[in-house]
C-alpha cells in the first residue's frame, strides 16, 4: 500500500495569511530543573515550521507533554518547550495560558504572518485522550489549515490527531511525516530494491512474528537476534538454559520456517550467542554455540560468529529494515551484538530503514542515526503501518473521494 494515497502534501496548499496549526511530537524528556533534556524531538520539527514561516502563514503548535491525565500540572507546562524551540528558530514563542477557547482564540488572532504559538498541553484536557469531538472543534477554530507532523502520537486516537481533521477545511501531512512515510513506502509500497533483508530481534517473539509474515513474500534473507531467535531456537529444539521463551507460539515459529523454506527465503539464526548465569554484573558472561548453552544460564546477546554472518547478509543487501536489538543492549556488556550489527549496517551500501522505539534508542546510543538512510521516530505507528495496520491521525488526513 501506498502510505501516502489520498493525503496532501504540506508544499501544495496556499499558506499566506492563513493560521497554520501543527500538530507535533512535542514529548521532550525533561531535566530535573524543568529545561529540555533531549531537543532531538524538537529539530525534527523545525522544516516544518521554517517552512510555513516563509510561505507567510501564522504557526499555531500543538503537542503534549508527560501524562498529565486530564489535569492541569504545572511541571508540565509547555513553556520550557517553548523556550527551546524559541532558542532554535531565533524567534519569539507566544504561549497561551489554556490549550483552547478565548484566550488562545485572542493570542493566535493577534499575531502577524510568520509569527508562531505554542498551546498549552493538550493533556491537560480530559477531552483530548477521549477524542472529543467538541473539543477536537474547539481546536479547529484556531486554524484554517491542519497539519500533522506526530507519527508518534498518530497511533492513538486523540482529538489533536484524528478528530480536528473533519472541521478543517484544508488538511495535510508535515514535512516530517511526509518524510517517514515516503521512507516506509520503500517497505510496503511494492518491491523494495533486492536484495531485501529484514534485521529482527527483540525481547518478544509475538511482537515480531506479524511483522515477519506481513514482508516474507518481499525479502529475501530474515537474520533473527534477541530473545526473539531463542523461542525460533527452542521450537527447533535447541536447549536455550533458563531464556524465556515463548513455548505456546513453537508452532507458529515452524510454521514460519516451514514457508521461508518454501519460498527460498534463507532465516539466519544465532549460531553463537553471549549467555551468563546469576551474576548481576554478567561477570559470569561467556561466548558458546547454541548447542552447548548452559542450563543455568539465558542468552542475552548474539556472539561474533553470528555477528559476522549477519554483517555478511547485509553487506550483500540493497534493503535492509531493521526492528529489534540483537540483546540486552541497555547493558554495555551485552552491547556488542547490536554495536556491531549496526556498524556493519552503517558501512553497507544498502538502504538502511530502522523503526521501533527500542532500536531507534539503541541506534542513538551508539551514535549511528547519521549513517543510516531513515531512522524513524514514529514508535509503534512506523511499525504499524508497515504491518499494514490502521494509525488513526494517518487516517484521517486521507481523502480518497
Amino acid at each position: 500500500m501506498d502510505l501516502l494515497r489520498g493525503i496532501t502534501r504540506l508544499e501544495t496548499l496556499p499558506l499566506e495569511g492563513r493560521r497554520v496549526m501543527v500538530r507535533a511530537d512535542l514529548d521532550c524528556p525533561m531535566t530535573p530543573e524543568g529545561r529540555v533534556a533531549d531537543d532531538s524531538r524538537l529539530h525534527a520539527l523545525l522544516p516544518t515550521i521554517r517552512y510555513a514561516i516563509t510561505q507567510g502563514a501564522k504557526v499555531v503548535l500543538a503537542g503534549s507533554l508527560g501524562q498529565p491525565a486530564g489535569r492541569r500540572v504545572p511541571e508540565l507546562t509547555m513553556a520550557p518547550v517553548g523556550e527551546r524551540l524559541a532558542e532554535l528558530l531565533d524567534l519569539e514563542i507566544f504561549l497561551p495560558e489554556e490549550t483552547v477557547g478565548d484566550g488562545p482564540r485572542k493570542v493566535v488572532m493577534e499575531r502577524v504572518d510568520g509569527e508562531v504559538v505554542l498551546l498549552e498541553n493538550l493533556a491537560f484536557q480530559s477531552e483530548e485522550e477521549s477524542d472529543d469531538d467538541v473539543f477536537a472543534q474547539r481546536l479547529a477554530v484556531l486554524c484554517d489549515v491542519y497539519v500533522n507532523d506526530a507519527l508518534l502520537a498518530s497511533g492513538r486516537r486523540l482529538a489533536s490527531t484524528r478528530s480536528v481533521a473533519k472541521h478543517v477545511n484544508m488538511k495535510a501531512c508535515g514535512l516530517l511525516l511526509q518524510k517517514e512515510l515516503t521512507s516506509l513506502n520503500r517497505i510496503t509500497a511494492g518491491s523494495p530494491e533486492g536484495p531485501f533483508t529484514l534485521l529482527v530481534g527483540g525481547a518478544r517473539f509475538s511482537e515480531k512474528i506479524g511483522l515477519m509474515n506481513i514482508l516474507l513474500g518481499k525479502v529475501k534473507n530474515v537474520l533473527v537476534g534477541g530473545v526473539t531467535a531463542a523461542t525460533f531456537l527452542a521450537a527447533r529444539g535447541v536447549a536455550v538454559g533458563r531464556t524465556q521463551v515463548e513455548a505456546d507460539r513453537f508452532e507458529l515459529a515452524n510454521q514460519f520456517l516451514s514457508r521461508a523454506r518454501l519460498r527460498g527465503v534463507e532465516v539466519l539464526l544465532p549460531v553463537d550467542v553471549v549467555v551468563a548465569g546469576s551474576a548481576c554484573d554478567g561477570s559470569d558472561a561467556q561466548v558458546v554455540p547454541v548447542e552447548l548453552i548452559p542450563p543455568e544460564a539465558q542468552i542475552l546477546d548474539v556472539g561474533p560468529e553470528t555477528v559476522s554472518i549477519f554483517a555478511k547478509a547485509i553487506a550483500a543487501s540493497r534493503t535492509v529494515f531493521w526492528n529489534g536489538p540483537m540483546g540486552a543492549c541497555e547493558q554495555p556488556i551485552f552491547r556488542e551484538g547490536t554495536e556491531k550489527v549496526g556498524k556493519a549496517l552503517a558501512r553497507s551500501r544498502a538502504t538502511s530503514i530502522v523503526a521501533g522505539g527500542d532500536t531507534v534508542a539503541a541506534v542513538a546510543r551508539l551514535v549511528l542515526t547519521p549513517f543510516l538512510t531513515h531512522v524513524s521516530g514514529g514508535g509503534d505507528s512506523a511499525m504499524a503501518l508497515v504491518e499494514g495496520r490502521e494509525v488513526p491521525g494517518v487516517e484521517a488526513l486521507r481523502d480518497l473521494d
